[in-house]
């Protein structure tokens, strides 16, 4: 066997730098993508996690009725749950947001409800506005999704019950996570994807509430549509 050369020899030394380079590159790359994911699912845990007493309230409202519920479809459940708060002396609405086409997204429309607790003694006697969505995790799911923007996803609850604050954080937090998800994925980025888009749905300027008045307490179809106004004139 003949003795390597030292061209040869310099060649196999800098083949084994730009290798251990290229090694120490991608690491790299894989450790800031863990930790910006970490860092945005402890954020996500954090702000799920501050819950106040109005959150809590009306959680364990709806825990109750659905626990008691004999079986409404989701298509009547919104107006289903307007009316058995409102049976306990909430001023609970559903609202009706929508929002034109812009060169950014098409038009759509969204329901859930909403729900405004009052303190005399807190902000003035301004009342807290509350977001329900019966159906808050479905709104981030995406088709085949990385691992971790799934985690992000089973954190949420299926069940939200917050402030415009608390949703806009979130917001904030998964329409990032889910961009990335999708680019990682190979799949295209829709428009409807935006945090712009997202926050529409639930805080659209274009929106308006309704009340049902419930003659009694069987069922949706024996409520009649009370009023209409519009969402939040206070906030907006």
């Amino acid at each position: 066997m003949g003795s390597i050369g030292e061209d040869e020899l310099d060649q196999m030394v800098k083949d084994y730098i730009e290798s251990a380079g290229s090694s120490s590159s991608s690491f790299s790359v894989s450790s800031s993508k863990h930790s910006l994911h970490q860092s945005t699912y402890l954020s996500l845990q954090e702000v799920l996690g501050k819950r106040t007493d109005d959150e809590v309230e009306i959680c364990a409202k709806i825990s109750m009725y659905l626990d008691k519920n004999t079986g409404e479809s989701p298509r009547n459940q919104k107006k289903w749950l307007v009316m058995k708060l409102r049976m306990d002396g909430y001023d609970a609405s559903l609202c009706k947001s929508t929002w034109d086409s812009t060169c950014s997204f098409s038009q759509g429309n969204y329901e859930y409800v909403e729900v405004l607790m009052r303190d005399k003694k807190l902000n003035g006697g301004v009342p807290t506005r509350l977001i329900v969505d019966m159906d808050f995790r479905s709104q981030f799911e995406v088709a085949r999704p990385t691992r971790a923007y799934k985690e992000l996803i089973d954190a949420l609850p299926s069940i939200f019950v917050g402030t415009e604050k608390k949703l806009k954080e979130i917001v904030s937090l998964l329409c990032p996570a889910c961009r990335k998800s999708l680019k990682e994925t190979g799949l295209h980025i829709p428009p409807w994807r935006s945090a712009s888009y997202m926050q529409s749905k639930w805080l659209s300027t274009n929106c308006k509430k309704v009340t049902f008045s419930p003659n009694n307490e069987l069922g949706v179809d024996q409520s009649e549509e009370k009023s209409t106004s519009t969402c939040c004139p206070f906030i907006f």
